[in-house]
C-alpha cells in the first residue's frame, strides 16, 4: 500500500473511531503528564491545631479542666483535643464549649467570641463535633430520663432545624477554607450514647422516647457525614467507632443519666476511655 494512501486510511479509521466514543461516553480531558504528585500533608511539631465543638469535645468533667477554660466551656485537659495534641506536640487553642450550636462557632455568644475566630492563617488542623445542641439532643437524653414530674416531653426537631444545620455546617467549613487555605479539617461526628436497642439502668427512659432520641443521633450523624462528603473534608466515625460502648455496654464510653465517678465525665457524656479512643483514631487518621 503507498504511503499516501495508509495515511488516508488511517485517518478515516482514527475519524470513525472518535465519532463512535463521542457517540457514546464524554470527552476525558487527561492530566498534564508534567504534573508534579500531589503532596502528603504532615504536622511537624508546633503545627497550629485548632479544636471547635460542643461538650462532645469539651469533655466536661473529664479528669480535669484545662488551664484557661470558661467555666461554663467545661475543657477538659484530657479530652480528644489535648491528647492529640501532646501526641503529635501540636500548639492546641481549645476553644470547645459545652452547650455550643454551629452559631456559636460562626458567631460570637455572649462573652465568648465565635469559635472560628481562633483560625488564622498558620492554622493546619481543625477538627469539628458540632450539631447536637442544633437538635435539642442532649436536653432530649435529659427530658426523656427526668425522674421527677412534670417532665417535659422529647421533641423531634423539624426538617427545618436539619436543613439549617447542613447549611451551616457548609458555612463552617467555608469559613476556615476562606481564613486557613492550608488547614486539614476533621469532622468528628457523635459517638453513640444509647445502645442500637432497649434502654438500661444507666438510661432510665420509655422505648418510644430512647427511638426518638435515636433518630436523633442518626440525622445529625448522617448530616454530619453528607456535610464532609460535600465540602470533600476528612470524616471520623466516632458514632462507629463507639459501637457496643455506649452508656449500657459492659465497657461503656459514655456515662448514662448520672455520673458515678466525677472525674470521668458528665451525665449523657463521654468518658475518658471514649477520649481516649477518639483521640487515638485521629492520630492513626493523620500522616506522620
Amino acid at each position: 500500500m503507498a504511503l499516501k494512501d495508509f495515511n488516508i486510511r488511517a485517518a478515516l479509521i482514527g475519524l470513525a473511531f472518535t465519532a463512535s466514543a463521542c457517540a457514546t461516553t464524554p470527552a476525558v480531558t487527561p492530566p498534564p503528564v508534567d504534573q508534579p504528585p500531589p503532596v502528603t500533608q504532615t504536622f511537624p511539631p508546633g503545627s497550629l491545631y485548632v479544636a471547635m465543638g460542643s461538650s462532645f469535645a469539651s469533655g466536661p468533667g473529664v479528669t480535669h479542666t484545662a488551664e484557661g477554660s470558661p467555666q461554663r466551656c467545661g475543657r477538659s485537659n484530657d479530652n480528644y483535643a489535648h491528647q492529640l495534641s501532646r501526641m503529635r506536640q501540636m500548639l492546641l487553642v481549645d476553644v470547645t464549649c459545652g452547650g455550643a450550636t454551629t452559631r456559636f462557632l460562626l458567631g460570637p455568644w455572649e462573652e465568648l467570641p465565635a469559635q472560628l475566630d481562633a483560625v488564622s492563617a498558620d492554622t493546619r488542623l481543625v477538627t469539628i463535633t458540632i450539631g447536637g445542641n442544633d437538635l435539642g439532643y442532649m436536653s432530649g437524653l435529659f427530658r426523656a430520663s427526668c425522674a421527677q414530674p412534670p417532665c417535659q416531653a422529647v421533641v423531634a426537631p423539624s426538617e427545618q432545624a436539619y436543613s439549617e444545620l447542613a447549611a451551616r455546617m457548609d458555612q463552617i467549613v467555608a469559613t476556615i477554607r476562606a481564613r486557613a487555605p492550608e488547614a486539614r479539617i476533621v469532622f468528628v461526628d457523635y459517638p453513640h450514647v444509647l445502645p442500637a436497642q432497649g434502654v438500661c439502668a444507666a438510661t432510665p427512659m420509655t422505648e418510644a422516647d430512647a427511638n426518638m432520641v435515636r433518630e436523633i443521633a442518626r440525622r445529625l450523624i448522617a448530616i454530619t457525614a453528607e456535610a464532609a462528603a460535600r465540602n470533600d473534608t476528612d470524616l471520623l466515625q466516632a458514632s462507629r467507632l463507639s459501637e457496643s460502648h455506649d452508656a449500657c455496654a459492659i465497657e461503656a464510653w459514655m456515662n448514662g443519666s448520672t455520673n458515678p465517678n466525677p472525674l470521668d465525665g458528665v451525665a449523657y457524656h463521654l468518658k475518658l476511655a471514649g477520649m481516649t479512643a477518639i483521640a487515638d483514631a485521629l492520630h492513626a487518621m493523620l500522616p506522620r
